[in-house]
């Protein structure tokens, strides 16, 4: 049974790209275990609501799934404390029977198509075998058949972002046997319409099992895109994968950059055995990430930790102080 000890708080600020901003959550059984918990970019607010965290402090439990929701963080951290003191690894906890992941790249738009396509030979010389291209209007049909025509073999998603409010660009893709349109379209009819229009599974993306069940019972979908931090507990995305693959949906994981941490954890929701689609789970820079082993791919497929309980990294907490900018404890 859980008891936790001690809390601790940190926000980093990460040195990549525009500097994104981390929460960790560190908390400390009396048996000396220790669990990790992290929120990748976090919404203004929630430092000052971390706060509230202290209640934790003191409470016995037996399951994280019996406490009252207290953020992404805080839950990942009860999680990976859980099952530390159980012996296993998270990925066994929340059901996972995969050891290892097959991993998707995901390439942002680019208006050369011939970078493009070097950016994508990049990626095949290092292994990967599925690519997830950004796509808009004006930049969807062509840099797709571009990438199609350099590389036949190779599996190809391409993610919508909700920018679209037409189904013809959409639908003239399906000649290029895609994997998965994601996130397409914001409005469930239309995306139900596109579905019935093209063989590629349209990958839905939600923020609620509510949101999952309405999109499956509009049938605007074949595939769910399922970010646990979106979703707020592991133990929803765990539902949430439950549902999917019970309405015969393929599932795509994915997570943020962050240090590691939130990395790792969608790699354990990614080994559940209904995300037969790869998965975005490859590493942050390698200069951000404070866990070790780093989590990435090699050869584009990322090994599942079975040898260690709970998140399966060793957590360096003194790159966490060096890179924190607050900190507080309880």
């Amino acid at each position: 049974m859980p008891h936790v000890r001690e809390l601790e708080v940190f926000r980093l600020t990460l040195p990549y790209g525009r500097r994104p901003e981390s929460i960790l959550v560190r908390l400390t059984d009396y048996g000396g275990m220790v669990g990790w918990g992290e929120v990748v970019q976090p919404a203004d607010g929630v430092w000052d609501e971390m706060k509230r965290l202290a209640e934790l402090v003191g409470v016995d439990w037996e399951h994280p799934s019996e406490l009252p929701y207290l953020g992404v963080a805080a839950d990942m951290a009860c999680w990976d404390l859980w099952a530390r003191l159980d012996g296993v690894p998270l990925a066994h906890a929340l059901g996972g029977t995969r050891t290892s992941l097959m991993a998707t790249v995901r390439l942002a738009a680019d208006r050369n198509l011939h970078s493009m396509v070097a950016r994508v030979n990049q990626h095949v010389g290092a292994g990967y075998g599925h690519i997830t291209m950004d796509i808009h209007p004006g930049w969807d049909v062509e840099p797709v058949r571009a990438v199609r025509a350099a590389y036949p073999a190779l599996a190809i998603a391409v993610d919508g972002r909700g920018a679209y409010s037409s189904l013809e660009q959409l639908v003239a893709l399906d000649s290029y046997q895609l994997s998965a349109i994601e996130r397409p379209l914001t409005d469930l009819w239309a995306s139900a319409e596109l579905q019935d229009q093209i063989s590629a599974p349209v990958a839905v993306e939600v923020s609620s099992l509510a949101d999952l069940d309405e999109a499956i019972a509009a049938r605007a979908g074949r595939a769910l895109l399922l970010r646990p931090a979106r979703l707020g507990a592991l133990t929803t995305a765990r539902q949430a994968h439950d549902h999917a693959w019970g309405a015969g949906w393929d599932i795509t994981c994915a997570g943020g950059r962050g240090t590691g941490l939130a990395r790792a954890a969608t790699v354990a929701v990614a080994a559940l055995p209904g995300c037969t689609l790869p998965s975005d789970v490859t590493e942050p820079p390698r200069n951000a990430q404070i866990v070790a082993p780093p989590v990435g791919a090699s050869g584009g497929v990322v090994a599942v930790p079975l040898t260690q309980p709970g998140l399966g990294h060793q957590v360096d907490e003194k790159r966490v102080r060096q890179l924190a900018e607050e900190s507080f404890r309880a």
